[in-house]
């Protein structure tokens, strides 16, 4: 019996499915096994697009994509790059959320690998089961703090997975270099500890020194395994994300997207807004909702960012203020984190948001908290009483956490806000003008600095690389697409805005001797050159 062709229609790397050539087909021992037609994939996709849209609900479209990653790789990216403002939001933030909540029901194929802490002396072996012996990039999560829906356990993979489809998709890493993790630490999620469906251990979540001890073995086996690797840690509870990132920073390749990617894309909008409201970003004045690893991410980049625009940093850290659950962060307080108290500020305690606005009088608001609706008529309105362009960020996702809609933000603002969210909105019409919200999500920054680290195979990832980047997304803003509105390039364009990037993140990588390759004569054509394609 010949299986040849057999298998080949079921490795989704190798897999052209109708696109076969007649020469192939014969080769290969496929002939029979496919419809006589040999098709484009630009007919592939055409089919595709229309399977996608006799799908309503957004879950049933992400399965269905997800299947056809399991089934045809080059046609998914194919699919996906052909138009990211369609298929983005599905294969990730909002749908994503849901498909994380729902994991253990819609699970078809695993994808990525599931490292049980019970196999804490197993790790090294359990990576050798990966296909691939050479990964470069991997998506990191244990699962505890998903966006913003909590303790899913391992039903995070999704996040792994789709971060990992950004990277190809945004930023044409090739996906063979990449692996998506999930580390199985138990969950204190009640409903999964109860689902028979729930594909996780059944146990409450592991903390303390044993935790700590399945992270370090997890690193060490890691980069012992696959010594270019970069890791990439994601939606960790804010204290855990805080913590391993300080560990291991300086000691492998490694960052963490909610607190420096977020920070890089975050900041660059606000370099950009400043810009955009004629008043230079060393004069504003931001106050952060919310206190966790994103937001003092944010708050640490950005007064990096203001030291470079000159202030001193005394001065920078004294234009920054956060609001935690409990209220203003003031040296006063005695019941703040660790991680907490080197942002807290000599004031007086304010206990409520909106009362904080009106007395320190901030430019900038940015939600990291995760609160649906936390930015109220009552704030917005503050906020537009003491500035003539208030700068309104909500950047929590999915979007049913986002702090307000596009829609609030403009009218509250009576049209005035300069308007920037996490989750993506629709354009508004207000009062007979149309604004265009802008997206600030991650997917502008971290595909593009792992693009630049795959390509340098560099061995650290800094802070100064998240800041380069940020200046370079902030520069690609035109003032035609501010008149718009618009704080960022449009999701359409992400490709070449993450090329952009990447090559601007890689000159730095090199400048500061960071590289494991010889600096290339013409930096544009090294970054494209090692960009995946979707072709056959």
């Amino acid at each position: 019996m010949n299986d040849i062709g057999y298998k080949l229609l079921h490795n989704p790397r190798r897999n052209k499915g109708t696109a076969f050539t007649e020469e192939e087909r014969t080769k290969y021992s496929l002939n029979g096994l496919l419809p006589e037609a040999v098709e484009t994939l630009d007919t592939q996709l055409m089919r595709v697009n229309e399977q996608v849209n006799h799908f309503e609900q957004p879950i049933n479209k992400y399965v269905y994509l997800l299947q056809l990653l399991d089934n045809n790789e080059t046609l998914f990216f194919k699919t996906i790059m052909a138009d990211p403002v369609r298929f983005m939001p599905i294969v990730y933030t909002p749908t994503v959320g849901d498909a994380c909540m729902q994991f253990g029901h819609i699970l078809r194929r695993p994808r990525g690998m599931y490292i049980p802490i019970t196999h804490k002396d197993k790790i090294k072996d359990i990576l050798k089961n990966w296909p691939q012996k050479d990964v470069r990039v991997t998506v990191v999560t244990d699962g505890e703090r998903i966006l913003g829906l909590g303790d899913l356990g391992v039903s995070g993979m999704g996040i792994p997975i789709g971060k990992l489809c950004l990277y190809t998709a945004c930023a044409g890493v090739p996906p063979e270099y990449t692996m998506p993790i999930v580390l199985d630490a138990g969950t204190n999620n009640e409903n999964l500890l109860a689902d028979p469906l729930y594909s996780g251990l059944k146990i409450r979540r592991v903390r303390g020194k044993e935790y700590d001890d399945f992270i370090d073995a997890f690193v060490t086996a890691v980069t012992e395994v696959f010594p270019k690797i970069c890791i990439q840690w994601e939606d960790f509870a804010g204290p855990n994300a805080i913590k391993i990132l300080e560990k291991y920073r300086d000691r492998v390749c490694t960052f963490n997207d909610d607190i420096q990617g977020t920070a890089s894309v975050i900041s660059a909008g606000l370099l950009t807004a400043c810009r955009f409201s004629g008043t230079p970003i060393t004069e504003h004045r931001f106050l952060f909702l919310g206190a966790g690893a994103a937001a003092v991410g944010i708050a640490d980049l950005l007064a990096k960012v203001l030291v470079e625009q000159g202030l001193t940093e005394d001065e920078a850290r004294k234009r920054t203020w956060l609001v935690d659950r409990r209220g203003l962060v003031v040296k006063s307080r005695t019941d703040l984190a660790e991680y907490k108290i080197p942002f807290a500020r000599d004031e007086v305690f304010i206990g409520n948001f909106a009362e904080a606005i009106k007395k320190l009088k901030p430019t900038a608001i940015i939600g990291v908290s995760t609160i649906h609706g936390a930015f109220d008529q009552k704030v917005i309105e503050a906020m537009a009483e003491i500035n003539d362009k208030p700068i309104i960020f909500p950047c929590s996702n999915p979007t049913s956490h986002s702090e307000c809609t596009a829609e609030e933000a403009y009218k509250w603002s009576d049209g005035r806000a300069i308007f920037a969210s996490g989750s993506p909105f629709e354009q508004v019409t207000f009062k007979g003008k149309t604004y265009y919200p802008s997206q600030g999500n991650n997917i502008y920054i971290f595909p593009a600095v792992g693009l630049a680290v795959f390509a340098t195979e560099a061995k650290r990832v800094t802070d100064g690389m998240f800041i380069a980047a940020l200046y370079s997304l902030a520069d690609q803003t035109s003032e035609d697409d501010m008149k718009k509105g618009l704080i960022f390039q449009p999701i359409k364009n992400i490709l070449q805005v993450a090329t952009k990037i990447a090559i601007d993140v890689a000159r730095y990588i090199f400048d500061l001797g960071l590289a494991r390759v010889e600096r290339p004569a013409d930096m544009e054509s090294f970054i494209k050159d090692k960009m995946y394609k979707p072709e056959y």
